[in-house]
């Protein structure tokens, strides 16, 4: 069914001219009523990013009240014509990363669902960008078959080094043979921190705190929470994620945009080149083919023996910028090397889940797979160089703000044991079923009645939506504690660092903090203290740290800024100082470490990130102005932690982002 594009469908200020469509900076949209009630499955769409930069775009789904239920965001690369199949079985609300295809970059799913018959409008729409934005929309349709990925072009857009050929900037490598000298220049670098008083660990020498315990703790002194290092002294957590150099960038169906590829038949570049043999998310793309431009690099630069000058290269080049933490999903061998964080390798499960991933926390499965998850924990236990461990990052189900656990208890048509707990509960609380019918506004036969599965029972009544939230506590309570109580078991030693909360989506996701040594979350702003006080507002009286941060531009590097933009690679330094020093200047603040280490990949990562957000690129090379603004941050971060000095003033100025 091909939907016809007419100006009376434009919203938002957004023009049409031919079937170039021009969005204005402040966004604008195009609505698709034909979505509503349809029975087809696919709304497909061939689109064209006229633009320098990436883009990002969103289909809008409303409700009978204008509420916008479902939102679908996916990034497109700039000047390739893709073709975009939007599965709108993914507005049921069981999915959040669907995956992606050649051409497209990372789709997201947010907010919770809606029933096509619950449709009262859809908009595909662009997000606010720093100008007027054009996009070439072409052959929309709904079908019942997904649209194929578009031919790419064939036009080197990366280089042999993996730089992004379309763009120029300062520190660019310009040859292969330059960039080896540089790497090789890198690797010379001291091992050891530029602060003369600063201990082995990356604490503070000047600040002993407790006597050491051969570990990294906590302490609380005069009402500041601090990290303490091994012997005993002040520790503030910082360094990057991902400090590893893997086969990550996707090239499947994209080999036509690169400039040079080896032979992967050749031992030598074997290492290069990996298998995605589960894609990510829930699209069929077949088996992933990646590959690696910083091994690569390193091979040139160093020969056989690439990964372990990789090794001492990176550490040397963390500590010279005063880092002193390697950040969720870096490299094991580096372990040891310097004081790193790391996570569960696997969170427990069971076979059937409540709602995307949220196990059947109540059952027997789920107590006996913690204790198997934390076996993991077994070769690491007396390590002194681990500062903790994250139970997880960031949980699908808790993507969905205001998400009432329960409720997904009563949809499931599963007789679960968090079901029968939660009839059990309300059988205990109300005695006779008329009580409970009375409160709930509901007509159940009995309490049996509850088995069969229901639609949004806190809707019934204000009564409902109480017990229903109370009983929801009880389950993330559950669902942390358990595999808590499993890894303080198995490893006494390890502080228990949290779980990696991407934000929090409602007040209960505090539920059994009293489990952990320190509250994680992952907080993407220009300034996290909003962020950490919240933690504090909910009653946790725990260290906060925070997982990932990053600040992105568009004057190098990839085509895309991450989730916090701003104008230039100077205001990136700029943002990374005042976001860290105003995280050690909260009296919960005791670290923050920043997503990641290399920029991603320009045609996007195994998921479709392509972002600017790295303290070095591509080349494992720094950002010299990040890096600089990263050694003036590390130099003075204890005094700001002790409140000796106030954190910088200067607030960096925002831009819209581009990302998914």
């Amino acid at each position: 069914m091909m939907l016809p594009l007419t100006p009376d469908r434009l919203t938002g200020g957004a023009h049409l001219a031919d079937s170039l469509l021009t969005f204005p900076a402040a966004g604008g949209g195009v609505s698709l009523p034909e979505l509503s009630g349809t029975k087809h499955r696919y709304l497909n769409l061939t689109l064209t990013v006229e633009e320098e930069h990436s883009l990002a775009l969103e289909l809008r789904v409303y409700g009978p009240e204008e509420d916008c239920r479902v939102l679908v965001r996916f990034g497109l690369m700039p000047r390739i014509r893709a073709h975009m199949a939007i599965d709108l079985n993914w507005l049921d609300g069981h999915v959040l990363f669907p995956g992606h295809m050649p051409g497209t970059l990372k789709v997201v799913c947010h907010g919770s669902r809606i029933a096509r018959e619950e449709i009262r409008r859809a908009e595909l729409v662009s997000m606010p960008a720093f100008h007027d934005v054009h996009v070439r929309l072409q052959d929309i349709e709904l079908s019942d078959t997904p649209r194929p990925p578009a031919d790419m072009p064939r036009l080197p857009l990366i280089d042999e080094m993996g730089q992004y050929i379309p763009k120029t900037w300062e520190g660019k490598s310009e040859s292969p043979e330059a960039l080896s000298a540089a790497l090789r220049k890198a690797a010379d670098l001291p091992n050891a921190y530029p602060f003369p008083r600063w201990t082995a660990w990356g604490g503070c020498a000047d600040m002993p705190l407790q006597a050491g315990t051969g570990y990294f703790s906590r302490t609380k002194r005069d009402g500041r929470w601090y990290l303490t290092d091994p012997v005993g002294c002040a520790f503030f957590s910082m360094g990057p994620d991902c400090v590893v150099a893997r086969c990550d960038a996707r090239i499947d169906g994209l080999e036509s945009l690169l400039q040079w590829l080896p032979d992967e038949n050749d031992p030598a570049w074997q290492p290069m080149f990996a298998r995605m043999e589960h894609p990510f998310g829930e699209v069929d793309r077949g088996a992933g083919r990646l590959f690696s431009y910083e091994r690569t690099n390193l091979r040139r630069a160093f020969g056989e023996n690439w990964e372990e000058a990789w090794r001492g290269m990176v550490v040397r080049q963390l500590k010279q910028l005063g880092m002193n933490t390697l950040g969720n999903w870096s490299d094991e061998t580096l372990f040891g090397r310097m004081p790193y964080v790391t996570s569960l390798p696997r969170f427990p499960e069971t076979k059937h889940l409540i709602f995307r991933d949220f196990p059947d926390v109540l059952s027997p499965e789920y107590a006996a797979d913690a204790k198997a998850c934390a076996k993991a924990l077994l070769p690491r236990r007396d390590d002194p160089w681990m500062i903790g461990y994250f139970l997880r990052n960031e949980p699908g189900w808790a993507f969905v703000d205001n998400l009432i656990i329960a409720d997904e208890v009563l949809r499931d048509k599963e007789n679960t044991c968090c079901k029968q707990a939660l009839i059990d509960s309300l059988r205990g609380q109300y005695v006779t079923i008329g009580a409970l019918n009375k409160a709930w506004h509901a007509d159940f036969a009995d309490f049996d009645a509850l088995q069969r599965p229901m639609e949004k029972a806190s809707a019934l009544s204000e009564t409902a939506e109480r017990d229903l939230r109370a009983f929801s506590e009880r389950l993330i309570r559950a669902y942390v504690e358990i595999p808590a109580r499993a890894c303080r078991e198995a490893d006494p030693h390890h502080m228990i660092l949290g779980m990696r909360w991407a934000w929090i989506s409602d007040p209960a996701l505090a539920s059994g903090w009293e489990c952990f040594d320190v509250f994680s979350i992952n907080c993407y702003a220009v300034d996290p203290t909003q962020a950490i006080q919240h933690v504090c507002d909910l009653g946790v009286d725990l260290p906060v740290m925070i997982g990932e941060f990053h600040f992105g531009a568009l004057d190098a590097g990839p085509t895309a800024t991450g989730l916090e933009a701003v104008r230039n690679q100077e205001e990136r330094g700029a943002a990374y100082r005042y976001y860290c020093e105003h995280a050690a200047a909260h009296p919960a603040g005791v670290g923050c470490h920043y997503f990641q280490c290399y920029d991603q990949f320009a045609l996007g990562r195994f998921d479709g990130e392509n972002y600017n957000i790295g303290l070095f690129d591509i080349c494992l090379l720094p950002y010299p102005a990040m890096a600089q603004a990263v050694h003036a941050c590390a130099e003075g971060i204890y005094r700001v932690k002790t409140g000796q000095c106030a954190p910088v003033s200067r607030r960096p100025e925002s831009l819209p982002m581009i990302a998914y």
